[in-house]
């Protein structure tokens, strides 16, 4: 299937979904499809295509109010296949809103967990990154990334250290602009690193030019995990006809997007090979 037959089969979809009503996804079967995985690179392990992204969606209080929907999608999330879940010291609360749930739901070792370090110099990065750990109520983080580059030398070295030390067990560089894309190529040329984030969508797709096939070469290749495309391009509503459906439901469980811009943004895939096909990936809502 090529992009544009992907991209009408979700818009045909999605369409499908609006007319369908709020209680559609109650209405899903019993038993779903095991959701697609694709194996890291550096290690052959395999995890889902899709994720959890936490930017403004977990940035939340402490009222059980405001958290009783955040642990709905998890325990759901979880219990239809899903592991990987991102985050930030960028994003708030976010930290301690997913290590807060994941322990009161006894989630923790079913998560693939993601996190990021935010600051510059080699002491702040590792008091970020300790303080990180304790948010998230974990000893180890799965994947560990320097957020948008910011002092990407310093952190880098020390990941490697935490990284034969069995704090962290993956290691990678993220950003979020397409005028980024060739400082990350950069950087990723000259270390070896498991992962890199960048933004990846049809309505921004410049790094399949360079940055992914980059990624796929070498020794030490690197699985790639699409984020928001924060272009202009690639924002997107679904039309419906207010007479023949109400407004859906608040749900943040509601698993749609839209096309031409599909967002991938809680989603990971390995960059080993062509990139998947779009039809494999799994829609997301944008935040």
């Amino acid at each position: 299937m090529n992009r544009r037959d992907a991209v009408n089969a979700i818009g045909k979809g999605v369409a499908v979904l609006a007319a369908s009503g709020p209680d559609a996804l109650s209405r899903a079967p019993a038993q779903p499809e095991p959701i697609l995985t694709r194996p890291i690179p550096s290690s052959g392990e395999p995890i889902p295509v899709i994720g959890v992204g936490t930017w403004q969606t977990f940035d939340v209080g402490a009222s059980a109010a405001e958290r009783a929907p955040l642990e709905a999608v998890l325990s759901s999330f979880v219990e239809l296949g899903g592991k990987v879940i991102d985050s930030s010291p960028m994003y708030g609360n976010s930290e301690g809103v997913v290590g807060d749930i994941s322990a009161r739901l006894g989630l923790r070792a079913k998560l693939f967990v993601a996190t990021k370090v935010w600051t510059s110099g080699k002491q702040r990065g590792i008091a970020q990154m300790d303080e990180s750990m304790k948010k998230l109520r974990t000893s180890v983080v799965d994947l560990m990334q320097v957020h948008n580059l910011v002092d990407v030398a310093t952190h880098l070295a020390t990941l490697r250290d935490w990284k034969r030390a069995g704090r962290v067990r993956y290691i990678g560089v993220t950003h979020y602009t397409a005028g980024a894309l060739d400082d990350v190529a950069r950087v990723v040329t000259a270390n070896p690193v498991d992962f890199i984030q960048i933004n990846y969508s049809v309505g921004e797709r410049d790094a399949e030019r360079r940055l992914l096939p980059l990624a796929r070469r070498g020794r030490r290749r690197s699985a790639a995990r699409a984020g928001h495309s924060f272009s202009s391009s690639s924002s997107c509503r679904i039309r419906r006809s207010p007479a023949r459906s109400p407004a859906p439901a608040k749900s943040s469980i509601c698993a749609t997007t839209c096309a031409p811009a599909l967002d991938i943004s809680p989603m990971s895939h390995s960059a080993r090979g062509s990139p998947p096909p779009l039809s494999s990936c799994h829609p997301a809502r944008l935040p």
